[in-house]
This record gives C-alpha cells, sequence and structure tokens, in this order.
C-alpha cells in the first residue's frame, strides 16, 4: 500500500514539476506585450489614415506598408538627411501606368504621380525578372537612398545608393535616376509599351527637375515588387515602426 501511494506521489509531483517547469519558460512581461500590441494599433490606425488620405488605390496597400515601416526604420536610425519625401516605384504594375509615387511625408499628400521604366532585361511591359549584377541590364528591388546630383551622359541625374543585399551595387552599376525621351506616352502609343533602360529608374522630362529637387540628398526611395525570395530575406521595412508624433 505505502509503494501506491509513494508512486501516486511521484507520478503527481513529477507532473506539477513538469507543468511548473513550461510555466518558467521566458516569456516577455505582460507590460511589454501590451505596449508591443499599442504600437501596432497606432501604426495600423496611423498607416490606414495615410493611405486614404492619398486617396489613390493603384498605388498597392501592401507596398506602401512595406515603404512606410522601411522609412520610419531608416528615419529612427538617423539615415534620412532629407526626411521630408518618401518615393516608392511599384514595379509590380504595367509599365504603361503611372507607377512612380511621390510623397510628402510632412502633410501626407502625394505630390507627384508619373511614369517610370524598368531595365531592359527586367522584361517588356511587365517587371519579372531583377539582379544586383553589373551588366545585367536589370532594375534592383529593395530601399534606397538618394545622393547628389550631376551632370553625365544622361545630362542632370541623381545618385543612388542601394541599402540591401538586393541592390547593394547600385552605385557602381550606375544605376541613377535620369530623364529619357522613351518615357512617355508618345512612346507608348507608338510602341505598344513605355521605353526601357539598363536598370535605372527612368523619368519623363516633364516636372523631372521639381522631382530630382524635391528627393535628392539623402530621402527615401523604395523600389516594390512581390518578390518571395526578396520579401523572405529583406529586413528593411519588416517591423512595426516607432512613428512619433506624425
Amino acid at each position: 500500500m505505502k509503494w501506491i501511494v509513494l508512486l501516486s506521489f511521484t507520478v503527481f509531483f513529477g507532473c506539477f514539476s513538469m507543468r511548473a517547469g513550461k510555466e518558467v519558460l521566458p516569456r516577455a512581461p505582460k507590460n511589454t506585450i501590451d505596449e508591443e500590441r499599442k504600437k501596432e494599433i497606432e501604426y495600423r490606425a496611423y498607416l490606414d489614415c495615410f493611405y486614404e488620405q492619398l486617396a489613390d488605390g493603384a498605388l498597392p496597400y501592401e507596398a506602401f506598408d512595406r515603404a512606410i515601416r522601411g522609412y520610419f526604420e531608416l528615419k529612427n536610425k538617423g539615415k534620412l538627411k532629407n526626411e521630408r519625401y518618401l518615393t516608392i516605384v511599384d514595379l509590380s504594375s504595367s509599365s504603361n501606368d503611372e507607377r512612380f509615387f511621390l510623397i510628402d511625408m510632412f502633410n501626407q499628400r502625394l505630390v507627384y504621380k508619373t511614369l517610370v521604366a524598368h531595365g531592359v532585361n527586367t522584361g517588356e511591359e511587365f517587371a519579372t525578372e531583377f539582379s544586383n549584377k553589373d551588366g545585367s541590364h536589370k532594375s534592383s528591388i529593395g530601399f534606397y537612398l538618394t545622393g547628389e546630383t550631376y551632370n553625365g551622359k544622361h545630362d542632370f541625374s541623381l545618385k543612388l545608393d542601394g541599402l540591401e543585399f538586393s541592390n547593394s551595387k547600385a552605385r557602381e552599376r550606375g544605376i541613377v535616376i535620369h530623364a529619357a525621351n522613351y518615357v512617355s506616352y508618345e512612346f507608348i502609343e507608338g510602341n505598344g509599351r513605355l521605353g526601357r533602360s539598363y536598370g535605372c529608374p527612368a523619368l519623363p522630362h516633364e516636372d523631372y527637375f521639381d522631382i530630382v529637387s524635391k528627393i535628392k540628398d539623402g530621402a527615401c526611395l523604395f523600389i516594390y515588387y512581390p518578390n518571395e525570395e526578396y520579401l523572405k530575406k529583406s529586413t528593411l521595412g519588416r517591423d512595426v515602426p516607432y512613428i512619433g508624433k506624425y
């Protein structure tokens, strides 16, 4: 009888120990969970309101979300010298559509929406292939910082610095923002699609100088495409950001 009681006690104590062991596994403090939840709710409310205020359904919500997250991550790390403007290039859309979005972050409004070219080896009307290799003549997706302006073979141009594995060689490849005659509705009418670059996000001549003057010198540029490899490997723009007092 004693051994039965002893066995029962041992089994009970063992189960209790196991349950107790599970209970003492590392857990985030409740106040930490609450703060993270609060930050997420505040961010989502900010994002939805901002998106509605832009009033342009042509910009994918997913692209906007990722771009805003990345913008604030860079801002909070002190990486942005030009915090006012955020540029999003949506390469998931047809090149015949206006898919270059210049956003005023301070006033939460869309400043410019225009055509933009992708690389000649990235695709015909639609972008499908991307590369970070020199000589590939393909577009590179991901986050960039705008650099300095200069006069080169494309006249007045804006240098870009890639911030991710997907676009880190942008400067050495000569990937810049420049104006081009093949980025126009006239070209689309005559050729059935927009012209293509060697990987540069080329823009129309119309409003070009004003666009570059706004986004030069350390602004955030995000070239978006729902590429599985990129979305899996990229860490920039993934977390819920602290948005401050915007």
